[in-house]
Protein backbone atom coordinates (compact mmCIF):
# COMPACT_ATOMS: atom_id res chain seq x y z
CA UNK A 1 0.00 0.00 0.00
CA UNK A 2 1.20 3.63 -0.83
CA UNK A 3 2.57 5.35 1.85
CA UNK A 4 1.17 9.09 2.30
CA UNK A 5 2.40 11.97 4.71
CA UNK A 6 0.12 13.14 7.40
CA UNK A 7 -0.55 16.49 5.19
CA UNK A 8 -1.63 13.94 2.08
CA UNK A 9 -3.84 12.00 4.51
CA UNK A 10 -5.23 15.34 6.68
CA UNK A 11 -6.66 16.42 2.98
CA UNK A 12 -7.60 13.06 1.70
CA UNK A 13 -9.66 12.88 5.15
CA UNK A 14 -11.08 16.01 4.70
CA UNK A 15 -12.30 15.45 0.94
CA UNK A 16 -13.96 12.43 2.38
CA UNK A 17 -15.88 14.55 4.98
CA UNK A 18 -16.64 16.31 1.82
CA UNK A 19 -14.88 19.45 2.67
CA UNK A 20 -14.76 21.64 -0.52
CA UNK A 21 -13.43 25.01 1.65
CA UNK A 22 -11.39 25.75 3.97
CA UNK A 23 -10.55 29.34 5.50
CA UNK A 24 -7.10 30.19 6.59
CA UNK A 25 -3.93 31.72 7.61
CA UNK A 26 -0.23 29.81 6.91
CA UNK A 27 2.52 29.55 8.79
CA UNK A 28 5.81 27.64 9.24
CA UNK A 29 3.67 25.03 11.05
CA UNK A 30 1.28 24.16 8.82
CA UNK A 31 3.70 24.78 5.84
CA UNK A 32 3.51 21.11 4.38
CA UNK A 33 -0.06 20.97 4.50
CA UNK A 34 -0.33 24.27 2.88
CA UNK A 35 2.47 22.52 0.03
CA UNK A 36 -0.01 19.84 -0.45
CA UNK A 37 -3.57 21.78 -0.65
CA UNK A 38 -2.52 23.47 -3.48
CA UNK A 39 -2.37 20.20 -5.48
CA UNK A 40 -6.09 19.17 -4.13
CA UNK A 41 -9.55 20.18 -4.93
CA UNK A 42 -10.16 22.13 -2.01
CA UNK A 43 -10.50 25.76 -1.90
CA UNK A 44 -8.47 27.70 0.17
CA UNK A 45 -10.21 31.59 1.28
CA UNK A 46 -7.18 33.44 2.62
CA UNK A 47 -8.11 35.83 5.61
CA UNK A 48 -6.23 38.58 6.38
CA UNK A 49 -6.63 37.03 10.68
CA UNK A 50 -6.78 34.02 12.08
CA UNK A 51 -9.53 35.06 14.52
CA UNK A 52 -11.28 36.02 10.89
CA UNK A 53 -10.86 32.40 9.29
CA UNK A 54 -13.04 30.99 12.54
CA UNK A 55 -16.08 33.26 11.40
CA UNK A 56 -15.72 32.42 8.36
CA UNK A 57 -16.06 29.21 8.43
CA UNK A 58 -18.87 29.71 11.63
CA UNK A 59 -20.82 31.62 8.93
CA UNK A 60 -20.36 29.16 6.48
CA UNK A 61 -22.17 26.42 9.13
CA UNK A 62 -24.59 28.40 9.76
CA UNK A 63 -25.85 29.42 5.93
CA UNK A 64 -25.02 25.52 4.73
CA UNK A 65 -25.77 23.79 6.86
CA UNK A 66 -22.07 21.67 6.83
CA UNK A 67 -19.07 21.71 8.94
CA UNK A 68 -17.35 24.80 8.52
CA UNK A 69 -13.15 24.32 9.22
CA UNK A 70 -10.33 26.94 9.18
CA UNK A 71 -6.75 25.89 9.44
CA UNK A 72 -3.87 28.07 11.14
CA UNK A 73 -0.17 27.91 12.73
CA UNK A 74 0.78 27.57 15.87
CA UNK A 75 1.58 29.87 18.61
CA UNK A 76 -0.23 33.68 17.84
CA UNK A 77 -2.18 31.46 14.86
CA UNK A 78 -3.46 29.71 16.90
CA UNK A 79 -4.19 31.73 19.93
CA UNK A 80 -6.03 34.11 17.31
CA UNK A 81 -9.09 31.45 17.22
CA UNK A 82 -10.17 31.41 20.87
CA UNK A 83 -12.36 34.42 20.28
CA UNK A 84 -13.81 32.53 17.04
CA UNK A 85 -14.16 28.91 18.85
CA UNK A 86 -15.69 30.70 22.05
CA UNK A 87 -18.37 32.44 19.55
CA UNK A 88 -19.46 29.16 17.63
CA UNK A 89 -19.61 26.84 21.12
CA UNK A 90 -21.57 28.91 22.40
CA UNK A 91 -24.37 28.99 19.52
CA UNK A 92 -23.12 25.46 18.97
CA UNK A 93 -22.08 25.54 15.59
CA UNK A 94 -20.20 23.06 14.28
CA UNK A 95 -16.76 23.95 12.65
CA UNK A 96 -13.65 22.30 12.84
CA UNK A 97 -10.54 23.81 13.99
CA UNK A 98 -7.18 22.64 12.37
CA UNK A 99 -3.87 24.24 14.02
CA UNK A 100 -0.09 23.51 13.50
CA UNK A 101 2.14 22.75 16.73
CA UNK A 102 5.62 22.86 16.53
CA UNK A 103 6.89 18.98 16.54
CA UNK A 104 6.40 16.49 18.81
CA UNK A 105 10.03 16.68 20.21
CA UNK A 106 9.96 20.09 21.26
CA UNK A 107 6.87 20.38 22.96
CA UNK A 108 6.55 21.30 26.31
CA UNK A 109 9.84 23.46 25.60
CA UNK A 110 8.42 26.95 25.18
CA UNK A 111 9.36 26.47 21.61
CA UNK A 112 9.33 29.25 18.66
CA UNK A 113 5.62 29.96 18.23
CA UNK A 114 4.69 27.19 20.83
CA UNK A 115 1.52 27.04 23.32
CA UNK A 116 -0.79 24.68 24.82
CA UNK A 117 -4.09 25.41 22.51
CA UNK A 118 -5.88 21.88 23.25
CA UNK A 119 -5.40 23.32 27.35
CA UNK A 120 -6.32 26.82 26.27
CA UNK A 121 -9.38 25.71 24.19
CA UNK A 122 -11.26 22.51 26.45
CA UNK A 123 -13.25 25.29 27.91
CA UNK A 124 -14.72 26.41 24.75
CA UNK A 125 -14.48 23.21 22.31
CA UNK A 126 -16.76 20.09 22.32
CA UNK A 127 -13.83 18.08 21.91
CA UNK A 128 -10.20 18.84 21.51
CA UNK A 129 -7.29 16.21 19.96
CA UNK A 130 -3.26 16.54 19.97
CA UNK A 131 -2.50 14.43 17.26
CA UNK A 132 0.70 12.32 18.18
CA UNK A 133 1.08 9.64 15.73
CA UNK A 134 0.40 9.51 12.19
CA UNK A 135 -1.50 6.03 12.63
CA UNK A 136 -4.41 8.09 14.59
CA UNK A 137 -4.68 11.15 12.08
CA UNK A 138 -7.32 9.71 9.74
CA UNK A 139 -9.40 8.44 12.60
CA UNK A 140 -9.16 11.61 15.05
CA UNK A 141 -10.07 13.81 11.69
CA UNK A 142 -13.28 11.40 10.88
CA UNK A 143 -14.43 11.35 14.78
CA UNK A 144 -13.86 15.29 14.98
CA UNK A 145 -16.30 15.79 12.21
CA UNK A 146 -18.83 13.61 13.48
CA UNK A 147 -18.77 15.04 16.86
CA UNK A 148 -18.95 19.09 15.51
CA UNK A 149 -21.95 18.05 13.61
CA UNK A 150 -23.80 15.56 15.95
CA UNK A 151 -26.10 15.80 19.31
CA UNK A 152 -25.57 19.21 20.03
CA UNK A 153 -23.20 20.79 17.44
CA UNK A 154 -19.96 22.59 18.05
CA UNK A 155 -16.32 23.48 17.55
CA UNK A 156 -13.88 20.92 17.77
CA UNK A 157 -9.93 21.29 17.19
CA UNK A 158 -7.33 19.20 16.00
CA UNK A 159 -3.58 20.11 17.03
CA UNK A 160 -1.00 19.26 14.52
CA UNK A 161 2.32 18.33 15.17
CA UNK A 162 4.73 19.69 12.43
CA UNK A 163 6.66 16.64 12.15
CA UNK A 164 3.44 14.26 12.31
CA UNK A 165 2.60 15.96 9.01
CA UNK A 166 5.45 14.86 7.28
CA UNK A 167 5.75 11.66 8.38
CA UNK A 168 4.69 8.79 6.06
CA UNK A 169 2.27 5.82 6.45
CA UNK A 170 -0.48 3.83 4.75
CA UNK A 171 -4.14 6.08 4.10
CA UNK A 172 -6.50 3.50 6.17
CA UNK A 173 -9.88 5.58 6.08
CA UNK A 174 -11.90 6.25 8.99
CA UNK A 175 -13.94 3.81 10.52
CA UNK A 176 -18.00 4.35 11.24
CA UNK A 177 -17.88 6.18 14.24
CA UNK A 178 -19.16 4.59 17.81
CA UNK A 179 -17.91 6.48 20.66
CA UNK A 180 -18.62 4.57 24.07
CA UNK A 181 -18.88 7.77 25.49
CA UNK A 182 -20.91 10.02 23.52
CA UNK A 183 -24.38 8.68 22.85
CA UNK A 184 -26.69 11.45 21.91
CA UNK A 185 -30.26 10.61 22.62
CA UNK A 186 -31.99 11.54 18.88
CA UNK A 187 -35.19 9.76 19.82
CA UNK A 188 -37.42 11.16 22.70
CA UNK A 189 -39.36 9.58 25.06
CA UNK A 190 -42.61 8.76 23.64
CA UNK A 191 -44.31 8.87 27.38
CA UNK A 192 -43.04 12.33 27.69
CA UNK A 193 -44.34 13.74 24.21
CA UNK A 194 -47.91 12.04 25.43
CA UNK A 195 -47.78 14.37 28.16
CA UNK A 196 -47.39 17.25 25.71
CA UNK A 197 -50.37 16.36 23.80
CA UNK A 198 -52.48 16.53 26.74
CA UNK A 199 -51.37 19.56 27.95
CA UNK A 200 -51.68 20.97 24.51
CA UNK A 201 -55.49 19.91 24.41
CA UNK A 202 -56.16 21.37 27.65
CA UNK A 203 -54.56 24.64 27.16
CA UNK A 204 -56.05 27.50 26.81
CA UNK A 205 -53.20 29.94 26.02
CA UNK A 206 -49.87 28.28 24.96
CA UNK A 207 -46.90 29.77 23.42
CA UNK A 208 -44.25 28.45 21.34
CA UNK A 209 -40.33 29.26 21.54
CA UNK A 210 -38.13 28.36 19.19
CA UNK A 211 -34.22 28.91 19.64
CA UNK A 212 -31.54 28.04 17.49
CA UNK A 213 -32.09 24.11 18.04
CA UNK A 214 -34.87 24.75 15.53
CA UNK A 215 -32.77 25.70 12.95
CA UNK A 216 -29.77 23.26 13.97
CA UNK A 217 -32.00 20.28 13.47
CA UNK A 218 -33.70 21.55 10.40
CA UNK A 219 -36.92 21.52 12.09
CA UNK A 220 -38.63 25.05 11.11
CA UNK A 221 -41.30 23.37 8.68
CA UNK A 222 -42.18 21.08 11.43
CA UNK A 223 -42.55 23.89 14.34
CA UNK A 224 -44.22 25.46 11.67
CA UNK A 225 -46.76 23.13 10.75
CA UNK A 226 -47.37 22.25 15.22
CA UNK A 227 -48.02 25.91 15.26
CA UNK A 228 -50.61 25.72 12.46
CA UNK A 229 -52.22 22.37 14.28
CA UNK A 230 -52.49 24.00 17.55
CA UNK A 231 -52.86 27.26 17.16
CA UNK A 232 -50.57 28.74 19.38
CA UNK A 233 -48.78 31.95 18.23
CA UNK A 234 -44.81 31.76 18.39
CA UNK A 235 -41.84 33.98 19.53
CA UNK A 236 -38.41 32.96 19.26
CA UNK A 237 -34.93 34.12 20.64
CA UNK A 238 -32.23 35.81 18.98
CA UNK A 239 -30.70 32.46 17.01
CA UNK A 240 -34.18 31.17 16.25
CA UNK A 241 -35.44 34.05 14.29
CA UNK A 242 -36.51 32.17 10.90
CA UNK A 243 -37.71 29.39 12.00
CA UNK A 244 -41.17 30.84 11.83
CA UNK A 245 -42.79 32.88 8.64
CA UNK A 246 -42.67 36.97 10.13
CA UNK A 247 -45.37 37.71 8.28
CA UNK A 248 -47.56 35.38 9.77
CA UNK A 249 -50.40 35.97 12.00
CA UNK A 250 -49.45 33.84 14.63
CA UNK A 251 -45.84 35.87 14.94
CA UNK A 252 -45.42 37.44 17.63
CA UNK A 253 -41.52 38.77 17.25
CA UNK A 254 -38.06 38.07 19.60
CA UNK A 255 -38.70 37.63 22.97
CA UNK A 256 -36.17 39.53 25.52
CA UNK A 257 -34.06 42.24 26.68
CA UNK A 258 -35.29 43.79 23.39
CA UNK A 259 -38.08 41.50 22.14
CA UNK A 260 -41.52 42.86 21.13
CA UNK A 261 -43.95 43.89 24.14
CA UNK A 262 -46.28 41.49 22.47
CA UNK A 263 -43.94 38.61 23.23
CA UNK A 264 -42.61 39.75 26.45
CA UNK A 265 -46.27 39.88 27.65
CA UNK A 266 -47.63 36.67 26.13
CA UNK A 267 -45.02 34.65 27.62
CA UNK A 268 -45.75 36.26 31.04
CA UNK A 269 -49.44 35.51 30.57
CA UNK A 270 -49.46 31.83 29.06
CA UNK A 271 -50.38 28.69 30.54
CA UNK A 272 -48.38 26.49 28.39
CA UNK A 273 -45.09 27.53 26.87
CA UNK A 274 -43.84 25.17 24.28
CA UNK A 275 -40.13 25.81 24.31
CA UNK A 276 -38.07 24.03 21.35
CA UNK A 277 -34.40 24.27 20.97
CA UNK A 278 -33.47 26.57 23.86
CA UNK A 279 -31.01 27.61 26.70
CA UNK A 280 -33.29 29.97 28.39
CA UNK A 281 -30.40 32.08 28.96
CA UNK A 282 -30.70 35.97 31.16
CA UNK A 283 -31.11 37.91 27.72
CA UNK A 284 -34.42 35.66 27.00
CA UNK A 285 -35.81 34.52 30.46
CA UNK A 286 -35.06 38.07 31.99
CA UNK A 287 -35.22 37.47 36.36
CA UNK A 288 -35.69 33.51 35.82
CA UNK A 289 -38.10 32.68 38.87
CA UNK A 290 -40.78 35.34 37.57
CA UNK A 291 -40.26 33.77 33.61
CA UNK A 292 -43.49 32.62 32.48
CA UNK A 293 -44.55 31.55 35.81
CA UNK A 294 -48.31 30.97 35.16
CA UNK A 295 -47.22 28.40 32.57
CA UNK A 296 -46.54 24.40 32.54
CA UNK A 297 -43.38 24.64 30.78
CA UNK A 298 -41.91 22.16 28.01
CA UNK A 299 -38.54 22.05 27.09
CA UNK A 300 -37.43 20.12 24.40
CA UNK A 301 -34.13 20.32 24.09
CA UNK A 302 -30.97 17.24 22.45
CA UNK A 303 -28.76 18.12 25.28
CA UNK A 304 -29.88 16.73 28.84
CA UNK A 305 -27.99 19.47 29.94
CA UNK A 306 -29.38 22.41 29.40
CA UNK A 307 -33.05 21.16 30.56
CA UNK A 308 -33.79 22.63 33.87
CA UNK A 309 -30.55 24.65 34.02
CA UNK A 310 -31.85 28.36 34.18
CA UNK A 311 -35.71 27.20 34.08
CA UNK A 312 -37.93 24.87 35.41
CA UNK A 313 -40.06 23.27 33.41
CA UNK A 314 -43.30 20.83 33.32
CA UNK A 315 -41.92 18.04 30.72
CA UNK A 316 -38.68 17.90 29.84
CA UNK A 317 -38.27 16.06 26.40
CA UNK A 318 -34.41 14.90 25.25
CA UNK A 319 -34.01 14.56 22.16
CA UNK A 320 -33.62 15.96 18.17
CA UNK A 321 -36.24 19.24 17.89
CA UNK A 322 -37.43 17.75 14.38
CA UNK A 323 -37.89 14.40 15.42
CA UNK A 324 -39.90 15.33 18.79
CA UNK A 325 -42.08 18.16 16.29
CA UNK A 326 -42.68 15.41 13.70
CA UNK A 327 -43.64 12.65 16.50
CA UNK A 328 -45.95 15.27 18.17
CA UNK A 329 -47.66 16.10 14.60
CA UNK A 330 -48.41 13.05 14.18
CA UNK A 331 -49.58 12.78 18.15
CA UNK A 332 -51.87 15.18 17.24
CA UNK A 333 -53.04 13.75 13.65
CA UNK A 334 -54.75 11.16 15.90
CA UNK A 335 -56.69 13.71 18.29
CA UNK A 336 -59.62 15.26 17.85
CA UNK A 337 -59.04 19.21 17.73
CA UNK A 338 -61.91 20.57 15.24
CA UNK A 339 -62.94 23.11 17.89
CA UNK A 340 -59.61 24.13 19.33
CA UNK A 341 -59.83 27.45 16.96
CA UNK A 342 -62.53 28.81 19.18
CA UNK A 343 -60.60 27.52 22.16
CA UNK A 344 -57.91 29.88 21.12
CA UNK A 345 -60.07 33.57 19.73
CA UNK A 346 -59.69 34.90 23.72
CA UNK A 347 -56.02 34.23 23.38
CA UNK A 348 -55.12 35.25 19.97
CA UNK A 349 -57.76 38.20 20.73
CA UNK A 350 -54.92 39.25 23.60
CA UNK A 351 -52.26 38.99 21.42
CA UNK A 352 -53.92 41.46 18.91
CA UNK A 353 -54.64 43.61 21.59
CA UNK A 354 -50.80 43.88 22.67
CA UNK A 355 -49.58 44.32 18.71
CA UNK A 356 -51.93 47.17 18.77
CA UNK A 357 -50.79 48.88 22.06
CA UNK A 358 -47.43 48.95 21.61
CA UNK A 359 -46.13 48.11 18.12
CA UNK A 360 -42.67 48.62 17.17
CA UNK A 361 -41.66 52.12 16.10
CA UNK A 362 -39.99 55.23 15.71
CA UNK A 363 -39.98 58.56 14.03
CA UNK A 364 -37.73 59.40 11.28
CA UNK A 365 -36.96 63.45 11.32
CA UNK A 366 -34.78 65.32 10.09
CA UNK A 367 -31.88 62.89 10.80
CA UNK A 368 -31.55 59.05 9.37
CA UNK A 369 -32.97 56.46 12.23
CA UNK A 370 -31.14 53.34 11.68
CA UNK A 371 -34.76 51.67 11.90
CA UNK A 372 -35.31 53.18 8.74
CA UNK A 373 -32.29 51.48 7.17
CA UNK A 374 -33.04 48.27 8.26
CA UNK A 375 -36.40 48.55 7.05
CA UNK A 376 -35.43 50.45 3.76
CA UNK A 377 -33.63 47.41 3.45
CA UNK A 378 -36.13 44.92 3.79
CA UNK A 379 -38.23 46.87 1.59
CA UNK A 380 -35.43 46.41 -1.09
CA UNK A 381 -34.04 43.25 -0.72
CA UNK A 382 -37.62 41.76 -0.47
CA UNK A 383 -36.56 39.81 2.51
CA UNK A 384 -34.64 37.38 0.94
CA UNK A 385 -31.14 38.33 1.75
CA UNK A 386 -28.68 36.62 3.94
CA UNK A 387 -27.92 38.67 6.65
CA UNK A 388 -25.29 38.91 8.96
CA UNK A 389 -24.96 40.59 12.04
CA UNK A 390 -21.98 42.63 14.00
CA UNK A 391 -22.81 43.10 17.51
CA UNK A 392 -24.82 46.03 19.64
CA UNK A 393 -27.44 47.77 18.46
CA UNK A 394 -27.08 47.49 14.92
CA UNK A 395 -27.86 43.74 15.58
CA UNK A 396 -30.67 44.56 18.01
CA UNK A 397 -32.25 46.73 14.91
CA UNK A 398 -31.72 43.84 12.40
CA UNK A 399 -33.44 41.26 14.93
CA UNK A 400 -36.35 43.94 15.38
CA UNK A 401 -37.32 45.43 12.10
CA UNK A 402 -35.59 42.92 9.41
CA UNK A 403 -38.54 40.08 8.89
CA UNK A 404 -36.84 36.84 8.57
CA UNK A 405 -39.33 34.09 6.76
CA UNK A 406 -36.82 31.16 6.51
CA UNK A 407 -34.01 29.54 8.68
CA UNK A 408 -30.39 30.02 7.89
CA UNK A 409 -30.88 33.70 6.64
CA UNK A 410 -30.10 35.40 10.06
CA UNK A 411 -26.50 34.90 10.79
CA UNK A 412 -25.44 36.13 14.21
CA UNK A 413 -23.51 35.88 17.55
CA UNK A 414 -26.00 35.31 19.58
CA UNK A 415 -24.27 33.73 22.78
CA UNK A 416 -20.77 35.29 22.76
CA UNK A 417 -21.41 38.48 21.45
CA UNK A 418 -18.71 38.84 19.65
CA UNK A 419 -18.11 41.93 18.41
CA UNK A 420 -16.03 41.45 14.60
CA UNK A 421 -18.16 38.27 13.99
CA UNK A 422 -20.49 40.16 11.24
CA UNK A 423 -18.01 41.07 8.01
CA UNK A 424 -16.08 37.77 7.87
CA UNK A 425 -19.30 35.84 8.30
CA UNK A 426 -20.77 37.02 5.64
CA UNK A 427 -17.46 36.22 4.02
CA UNK A 428 -18.07 32.81 4.77
CA UNK A 429 -21.80 33.13 4.35
CA UNK A 430 -21.34 34.60 0.28
CA UNK A 431 -19.06 31.26 -0.48
CA UNK A 432 -21.55 28.91 0.85
CA UNK A 433 -24.03 31.44 -1.32
CA UNK A 434 -22.74 32.75 -4.03
CA UNK A 435 -26.10 32.94 -5.93
CA UNK A 436 -27.88 35.07 -3.07
CA UNK A 437 -27.36 38.73 -1.75
CA UNK A 438 -25.04 38.67 1.44
CA UNK A 439 -25.74 41.72 3.80
CA UNK A 440 -23.81 42.57 6.99
CA UNK A 441 -25.66 45.03 9.45
CA UNK A 442 -22.77 46.78 11.30
CA UNK A 443 -21.85 49.47 13.84
CA UNK A 444 -19.24 51.71 12.95
CA UNK A 445 -17.71 50.59 16.04
CA UNK A 446 -17.54 46.48 15.55
CA UNK A 447 -16.70 46.85 12.20
CA UNK A 448 -13.39 48.03 12.65
CA UNK A 449 -12.44 44.97 14.50
CA UNK A 450 -11.96 42.77 11.62
CA UNK A 451 -12.16 45.66 8.90
CA UNK A 452 -9.01 44.00 7.43
CA UNK A 453 -11.15 41.23 6.17
CA UNK A 454 -12.32 43.98 3.42
CA UNK A 455 -9.25 42.80 1.55
CA UNK A 456 -10.11 39.30 1.49
CA UNK A 457 -13.96 40.04 -0.07
CA UNK A 458 -11.88 41.83 -2.43
CA UNK A 459 -9.38 39.63 -3.41
CA UNK A 460 -11.65 36.38 -3.93
CA UNK A 461 -14.85 38.54 -5.86
CA UNK A 462 -17.32 37.99 -3.18
CA UNK A 463 -19.84 40.74 -3.33
CA UNK A 464 -20.56 41.05 0.10
CA UNK A 465 -22.62 44.52 1.00
CA UNK A 466 -22.04 46.30 4.51
CA UNK A 467 -24.74 48.45 5.75
CA UNK A 468 -23.46 50.39 8.28
CA UNK A 469 -25.15 52.41 11.10
CA UNK A 470 -22.67 55.07 11.79
CA UNK A 471 -23.68 56.98 14.77
CA UNK A 472 -19.98 58.16 16.24
CA UNK A 473 -20.57 55.69 18.97
CA UNK A 474 -19.81 52.11 20.77
CA UNK A 475 -23.65 52.42 20.87
CA UNK A 476 -25.20 49.93 22.71
CA UNK A 477 -22.91 50.48 25.99
CA UNK A 478 -23.68 54.25 25.19
CA UNK A 479 -27.29 53.52 25.63
CA UNK A 480 -26.52 51.70 28.94
CA UNK A 481 -24.31 54.63 30.14
CA UNK A 482 -27.41 57.08 28.91
CA UNK A 483 -30.38 55.04 31.05
CA UNK A 484 -27.92 54.01 34.35
CA UNK A 485 -25.13 56.07 34.45
CA UNK A 486 -26.38 59.66 33.82
CA UNK A 487 -25.51 59.98 30.92
CA UNK A 488 -21.54 59.41 31.79
CA UNK A 489 -20.17 58.75 28.23
CA UNK A 490 -16.75 57.28 29.58
CA UNK A 491 -14.62 56.38 26.42
CA UNK A 492 -17.41 55.08 24.26
CA UNK A 493 -17.39 58.12 21.88
CA UNK A 494 -16.21 57.15 18.15
CA UNK A 495 -15.69 60.66 16.99
CA UNK A 496 -11.98 60.34 15.53
CA UNK A 497 -13.03 57.45 12.72
CA UNK A 498 -11.64 57.01 9.25
CA UNK A 499 -13.60 57.76 6.21
CA UNK A 500 -15.39 54.38 5.64
CA UNK A 501 -15.97 55.63 1.89
CA UNK A 502 -12.57 55.76 1.25
CA UNK A 503 -11.33 53.10 3.46
CA UNK A 504 -13.43 50.79 1.25
CA UNK A 505 -12.33 52.46 -1.72
CA UNK A 506 -8.63 51.75 -0.68
CA UNK A 507 -9.44 47.82 0.05
CA UNK A 508 -10.61 47.75 -3.96
CA UNK A 509 -14.30 47.80 -2.56
CA UNK A 510 -17.20 50.42 -3.09
CA UNK A 511 -17.88 52.85 -1.12
CA UNK A 512 -21.44 54.82 -0.79
CA UNK A 513 -22.49 57.36 2.13
CA UNK A 514 -26.04 58.53 2.81
CA UNK A 515 -26.22 61.62 5.37
CA UNK A 516 -30.25 62.57 5.04
CA UNK A 517 -33.13 60.18 5.29
CA UNK A 518 -34.28 61.01 0.99
CA UNK A 519 -30.15 59.83 0.33
CA UNK A 520 -31.09 56.44 2.02
CA UNK A 521 -33.04 54.44 -0.08
CA UNK A 522 -31.22 55.62 -3.54
CA UNK A 523 -27.81 54.57 -1.65
CA UNK A 524 -29.30 51.26 -0.89
CA UNK A 525 -30.51 50.67 -4.16
CA UNK A 526 -27.17 51.90 -6.13
CA UNK A 527 -24.80 49.69 -3.16
CA UNK A 528 -27.04 46.66 -3.41
CA UNK A 529 -26.91 46.58 -7.79
CA UNK A 530 -23.62 46.69 -7.87
CA UNK A 531 -21.46 43.73 -8.47
CA UNK A 532 -18.27 43.98 -6.08
CA UNK A 533 -17.83 43.85 -2.10
CA UNK A 534 -19.69 47.26 -1.44
CA UNK A 535 -19.61 49.45 2.01
CA UNK A 536 -22.64 52.09 2.76
CA UNK A 537 -22.08 54.37 5.08
CA UNK A 538 -25.15 55.47 7.02
CA UNK A 539 -24.27 58.63 9.31
CA UNK A 540 -27.41 57.85 11.25
CA UNK A 541 -28.98 59.86 14.53
CA UNK A 542 -25.91 59.82 17.03
CA UNK A 543 -28.48 59.05 20.36
CA UNK A 544 -31.36 56.29 19.07
CA UNK A 545 -32.14 53.71 21.37
CA UNK A 546 -33.00 50.24 21.12
CA UNK A 547 -36.17 50.05 22.33
CA UNK A 548 -38.09 47.75 24.05
CA UNK A 549 -35.38 47.24 26.28
CA UNK A 550 -35.36 45.25 29.99
CA UNK A 551 -32.99 46.38 32.83
CA UNK A 552 -30.69 43.40 33.17
CA UNK A 553 -31.56 41.05 35.96
CA UNK A 554 -36.02 42.33 35.74
CA UNK A 555 -38.77 40.46 34.61
CA UNK A 556 -39.07 40.40 30.39
CA UNK A 557 -42.46 42.14 31.46
CA UNK A 558 -40.89 45.44 33.04
CA UNK A 559 -39.78 47.08 29.76
CA UNK A 560 -38.65 50.56 28.98
CA UNK A 561 -40.61 51.50 26.14
CA UNK A 562 -39.44 54.95 25.54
Amino acid sequence: MKKLTGAEILLRSLREEGVDTLFGYPGGAVIDIYDRLVRVDIKHVLVRHEQGAVHAADGYARTSGRVGVCLVTSGPGATNTVTGIATAYMDSIPVVVLTGQVSSGLIGNDAFQEVDIVGITRPCTKHNYLVTDIEDLSRVVKEAFYLARSGRPGPVLIDLPKDVMTMTAPYRPGKRIKLRSYQPTHRPNLRQLDKVVRLVKEAKSPLILAGGGVVLSKAAGELTRFAKKIEAPVTATLMGLGVFPAQDPLWLGMLGMHGTYRANMATSRCDLLIAVGVRFDDRVAGKADTFASQANIVHIDIDPSSIRKNVPVSIPVVGDCRLALKILNDLLEKEKLNGIREVRVPWLGQIEEWKSAKPLAYEQDRVIKPQYVIESLYKLTRGEAVVTTEVGQNQMWAAQYYHFDKPNSFITSGGLGCMGFGLPAAIGAQVARPDEMVVDIAGDGSIQMNIQEMATAVQYRLPIKIVLLNNRYLGMVRQWQELFYDRCYACTGMDHAPDFVKLAEAYGAAGLRATRPEEVEPVLKEGLSLDKPTLMDFLVEKEEMVYPMVPAGAPITEMLLV
